[in-house]
């Protein structure tokens, strides 16, 4: 048996804080407005002595009743007061462990920890605590762990430079923030330029204030572009010491990864759990040939602000047949593809919004000519992102599409801008979907729809489909379309 860190007293504690309205109200009741009011108050002050000692005392009681207990096949948390709650994590069924050492707390040697296992949804944490080095020693030797005489060896680690790429290409708002940055430095000289016209018909008793006014509106314009800018980089960087110093090691049944560079986290992952891995890419990196992977796990990648990532930025013809161990294949051919002939599946929407831009420009500067300068910047800065979802839908359709190899079934569509290559076991999959409207039943296409296991439950759908083909994909996975039941 072992206890949590002392420090968990001040967890418990928190949830107690309320019990502070009361000095709070003493101190508004004893308030006066005369030299007295301080030694009133100091007077008094062993009532609020009296109600922080309760609320740490609770802490207290309530960290001396949690308790670790840990035998050779179960985990188990008992906690409560008056009410116990005991958790029983069984080790074999452990999907991920989680080691977090906060800079903050390395002074104190707390350290936490989470386990997971593939109960529950929307990504709850099963079991979370707040543990010493030595608790952590006796804890980690029952977790699942690499076999260091089977560990697959010569591992290409990801990079400096890998872990930047990524941390450039996926930090909030990367394209949005420069986009919106670019409308704010240029549409203010445009809103200076009009504003400016349109008041030059005031009086010269106004021009001294006027001019005053015009003066802040280019300046607020760059000061917000800039600051959209400064919040990228400041994502930049957070990504960047969130998952720098990068490692990677695994043998067959366990992985281990590793990162941060104030606050290290450790990873354990078990294999055999891994939902699917999903290879994700930009038009960018597409052009590039580089993928950053992620995957689909019970407890990785689940807490705030956190990408499951297993690979930052790497050429997807350099993983090689080693990372095909934990689900990671590259160069595998589409055996299945989405038919050039639904061309309108991809590309229907995107053209008909590109193309009703510059009428509605026309038209607004029609109605508007005094707005007509403004109007082009804004049909310009929208015919942008418009061209560029077209380039994507139009790359989707000639890359998705189905593969199988061996007992793996892989998935390769888009999603809005992003590409995905999604690789899972056959058994993993839990539902298929075919769909048809009147068009496509006469064309004999559809749009094809697979889910996989996890905690949630995304999405994967490739268009414009031969119905036949998917009929096939079906048979391969053990459904029968039109069948409730998986055969």
């Amino acid at each position: 048996m072992c206890r949590e860190h002392p420090l968990k007293i001040l967890r418990y504690s928190v949830k107690n804080i309320w019990l502070l309205i009361f000095p709070l109200i003493r101190g508004v009741y004893t308030y006066k407005f005369d030299k007295n009011w301080f030694y009133s108050w100091v007077s008094g002050a062993w009532f609020d002595i009296v109600v922080l000692a309760a609320i740490i005392l609770v802490g207290l009681v309530r960290w001396l009743f949690s308790r670790i207990y840990l035998t050779e096949e179960e985990l188990v948390h008992r906690d409560g007061v008056f009410v116990h709650v005991n958790t029983f994590i069984p080790i074999r069924n452990i999907s991920s462990v989680t080691v977090e050492r906060p800079f903050f707390m390395m002074p104190f040697g707390a350290i936490k920890f989470r386990c997971d296992t593939r109960a529950g949804i929307f990504k709850t944490v099963d079991l979370k605590l707040l543990i010493g080095k030595k608790t952590l020693k006796r804890i980690m030797q029952r977790m699942p762990d690499i076999d260091e005489k089977k560990k697959i060896n010569d591992i290409s680690q990801p990079n400096t430079i890998s872990v930047l790429v990524f941390s450039a290409l996926f930090s909030s708002g990367f394209s949005g923030t420069v986009y919106l940055a670019t409308f704010f430095f240029k549409g203010g000289d445009i809103a200076y330029d009009i504003i400016k016209r349109s008041l030059n018909i005031l009086t010269e008793e106004t021009e001294k204030l006027t001019e005053k006014l015009l003066l802040k509106i280019p300046t607020a314009a760059i000061f917000i572009g800039v600051f959209f800018i400064a919040s990228w980089f400041l994502s930049f960087l957070v990504n960047f010491f969130r998952y720098g110093r990068f490692t990677i090691d695994f043998d067959r049944s366990c992985t281990r990864v590793s990162y941060g560079i104030l606050e290290r986290k450790e990873y354990r992952i078990k294999n055999s759990h891994i939902n699917y891995t999903d290879l994700r890419q930009n038009l960018l990196m597409k052009i590039r040939g580089a993928v950053a992977v992620n995957i689909s796990c019970a407890g990785y990648g689940s807490s705030k602000n956190r990408i499951p990532v297993l690979l930052p930025v790497k050429r997807e013809k350099n993983l090689g047949e080693k990372f095909e161990t934990i689900g990671i294949y590259g160069g595998k051919k589409n055996k299945y593809c989405a038919q050039p002939a639904g061309i309108c599946s991809y590309l229907l929407i995107p053209l008909m919004v590109a193309s009703l831009i510059v009428p509605t420009y026309d038209w607004a500067a029609r109605i508007f000519p005094k707005l007509a300068e403004l109007s082009l910047f804004f049909a310009v800065m929208l015919e942008i992102p418009a061209v560029w979802f077209i380039i994507v839908k139009f790359e989707a359709l000639r890359t998705s599409g189905v593969a199988f190899y061996e007992d793996k079934i892989i998935i390769r569509c888009s999603k809005w801008t992003q590409f995905h290559t999604v690789v899972s076991i056959r058994e993993k999959v839990v539902k298929i979907e075919l769909e048809q409207n009147l068009l496509q039943a006469m064309s004999g296409r559809c749009a094809f729809s697979i889910w996989f296991e996890g905690e949630e439950h995304t999405r994967y759908k490739i268009k414009a489909m031969k119905a036949e083909e998917v009929r096939k994909i079906a048979d391969m996975l053990g459904y029968k379309i039109g069948e409730k039941v998986k055969t």
